[in-house]
């Protein structure tokens, strides 16, 4: 039904890992929703709770279309509006209930939530979205042990970059589309502040661009995006073309860019370079020990031509004093990040 995510299952995973003794129901990610009697929808990711209850019911939609779906609010909630919505119907049609804010929930929700998991309806699938904190925690616990028959969908909060770029993956792989390792990366870096801007930017690209995502089509859609410019800064200089990179900081700059996420776009670089140089082995096998997609590995090592150890280190050092320069260490930016493109793009070889 939902397309997979190794990522995804691993944090689907440790997020419930406080809890893993007293589970006893499957905990899944966001892509990974199916139908069960009873399906709890937690985490703070809006987003992701978002796409698992919007997948989970055009599925049960394209199982029956008479599908019945109903939404409920825990916080405003009435007794016996549960169990009315959840009676059989004259035609028995299959019937989704919905309920948010579970987190802010009545006690009458909670009791009636209760008494319901005691012996739930057929052919219906109860959703509950709860976003976090301890309210209706005897709730969660009583789904969590199995009562009822339920599934959790776990919708952690995306930190990490692969997280994000697993996101993206997901969602095109769901449209049956493709995106390429660089556009993906490109448009990560585009929307990495706001995962509904994100997503809302991967449903736009599934509409209109044909074929293929490629770098080319990202850069025409969102290439005004402050972070795109600054990864097209990072990748001119660490490829040694030194003009090229301070053409591209001016045009970021007069873009609208902010000096501080170019930096973090050469960190994010960097640090990848310094991670996978010296390891040996396959990318797969790299790309899992040290937590990175196999595309990561790859292009970090063709970054890595004509770098030594010794320019590495000399490169961070360069990055962290402008990390602090352009966060207010220094009075001129701009120049602090023309004297970073000058050691970045000499391979960090000390040219005094």
């Amino acid at each position: 039904m939902a397309a997979r995510s190794g990522t995804a299952r691993s944090g689907a995973a440790r997020s419930g890992a406080a809890a893993r003794t007293r589970v006893a129901i499957p905990q899944l990610a966001w892509n990974e929703v199916r139908p069960a009697p009873v399906v709890l929808i937690s985490g703070p990711e809006g987003v992701l709770a978002e796409r698992a209850g919007g997948m989970l019911r055009d599925f049960l939609r394209s199982e029956d279309p008479s599908l019945e779906v109903s939404d409920l609010e825990a916080d405003g909630y009435r007794r016996g509006e549960l169990l009315t919505l959840a009676s059989p119907s004259l035609f028995g049609e299959p019937r989704l209930i919905r309920v948010g804010a579970v987190e802010r929930a009545s006690d009458d929700f909670l009791l009636d939530a209760l008494d319901y998991l005691e012996q739930t309806a057929e052919s219906t699938t109860l959703v509950l979205r709860h976003a976090g904190g301890q309210r209706g925690k005897k709730l969660l616990d009583a789904i969590r042990a199995g009562t009822g028959g339920g599934i959790e969908i776990v919708c952690a909060e995306l930190r990490r970059e692969t997280e994000k770029q697993d996101f993206v993956v997901a969602e095109f792989r769901a449209a049956g589309r493709s995106i390429n390792a660089r556009a993906l990366r490109s448009l990560v870096a585009a929307f990495s502040d706001d995962l509904g801007e994100l997503s809302a930017a991967c449903r736009q690209l599934i509409a209109d661009a044909p074929g293929e995502i490629t770098e080319q089509v990202v850069a025409r859609y969102y290439g005004g995006r402050v972070e795109t410019n600054a990864f097209a800064v990072a990748d001119a200089a660490i490829a040694g073309r030194h003009g090229e990179a301070l053409i591209a900081l001016r045009h970021a700059l007069d873009s609208g860019a902010d000096p501080v996420p170019i930096v973090a776009a050469f960190a994010m670089k960097v640090r990848t370079m310094a991670r996978v140089s010296g390891v040996r082995g396959g990318g797969p096998q790299v790309a899992s020990s040290l937590g990175l997609a196999p595309w990561q590995v790859d292009r970090a090592r063709r970054d890595l031509a004509g770098w030594t150890d010794e320019g590495l280190q000399r490169a961070i050092s360069s990055l962290a004093a402008a990390d602090a320069a352009v966060k207010g260490a220094e009075r001129d930016p701009v120049f602090a990040l023309e004297r970073l493109i000058g050691v970045i793009s000499a391979r960090g070889r000390d040219l005094a």
